[in-house]
């Protein structure tokens, strides 16, 4: 077991009616999956400010604001909630409360994956985190994380991730047809090499493919030795979800991931490419309560504010020995191509 794998469950007064409101939107989600065209759901709904809004997001933003003003928020105590989709990305609830006086400040990616599930390709996640209020708060600030699978329509299995800052996390793998469910053990990977297992910066988008993929290679190169011919000496997964990211380094899965992309929309500003922004991330906090490195491209924690804009490069390691194997090379990489200091 994890060091920071608990099966006493970590309390938080918001953890009860946050899973709720996962389940009510994990149900929505796969049911209207079921009900509709594939071509219905991946139609374009609008194009926001942080990014493009399919019509499958519609049916699980309808019950964010109901559900919190119905379980969390009071005219005394109000919550600022922060999640796409909402004009300039933030409401307060209930509304007409001051924001000022917001108890919790909550920040949501109803799905994170939309485009891998609305195509059946591939779950996504609902990602929750909470801070205190009433702000300005940073991901450093989230003190309870929530994440929920949406599982694909022939997957009958979700899994629900959960953690309270200091007290370690928790998981259970739920059965959705017969409400089963089971502790669920994840465990970051204990390799000390990245042979044979998978590693990779991510390139989902056109625009910076060639030159996230020198990075790859330069890195890999500098921590493996040249490739072995015949051989194939190490994977990669380009999960379209940064949320099911961090899943796949939680569960052991994936050994090292680095996102970069807004090194380069630094560069060129008004870039086209869609980079990972804080609603993303916002359940990273499970990460590193199990033990996984989570960091900024300057090997600092992640201290991006709660907003649906802020462009967010992160890299992460599945154990201390992997960053002190990668790092070093990444950072010469970047640096050396003036991506960084």
């Amino acid at each position: 077991m994890s060091r920071s794998m608990t099966t006493a469950l970590p309390f938080h007064p918001l953890l009860e009616p946050i899973g709720v409101l996962h389940r009510r939107i994990r149900d929505d989600v796969v049911r209207a999956c079921e009900q509709a065209a594939m071509g219905t759901l991946s139609e374009v709904a609008t194009e926001a400010e942080g990014d493009t809004i399919y019509a499958i997001d519609r049916v699980a933003e309808h019950e964010l604001i109901s559900e919190i003003g119905r379980t969390i928020a009071t005219p005394h105590e109000p919550v600022l909630l922060v999640a796409e989709g909402l004009p300039g990305g933030e409401v307060v609830v209930p509304e007409g409360a001051d924001r000022n006086n917001a108890r919790w400040v909550i920040i949501v990616d109803p799905i994170d994956g939309t485009r891998g599930v609305m195509y059946q390709k591939r779950p996504a996640w609902i990602l929750t985190g909470i801070a205190r209020g009433p702000g300005p708060c940073t991901l450093a600030d989230i003190e309870l994380a929530v994440q929920t699978e949406i599982p694909l329509v022939k997957q009958h299995l979700s899994d629900e991730l959960w953690a309270v800052r200091g007290q370690g996390a928790s998981a259970v793998r739920v059965n959705r047809f017969t409400g089963e469910t089971v502790p669920l053990i994840l465990h970051p990977s204990s390799a000390t090499t990245l042979a044979h297992g998978f590693a990779m910066i991510s390139r989902f988008f056109p625009g910076n493919r060639a030159e996230l993929a020198a990075i790859d290679d330069e890195v890999v190169a500098a921590v493996m030795g040249p490739p072995q011919p015949g051989k194939a000496q190490l994977f990669e997964d380009q999960y379209i979800s940064s949320g099911g990211q961090l899943y796949e380094l939680m569960a052991g899965h994936d050994r090292f991931v680095a996102d970069l992309r807004p090194l380069f929309e630094r560069r060129h500003p008004g870039g086209a490419a869609l980079c990972c922004h804080p609603y993303d991330l916002c359940t990273e906090l499970i990460a590193r309560e199990l033990g996984v490195f989570v960091t900024d491209e300057h090997g600092l924690p992640l201290h991006a504010p709660l907003d649906v804009t802020s462009d967010v490069g992160w890299m992460g390691y599945a154990n201390r020995h992997l960053k002190a194997l990668i790092e070093p090379h990444l950072r010469r990489a970047l640096t050396r191509r003036g991506l960084i200091d």
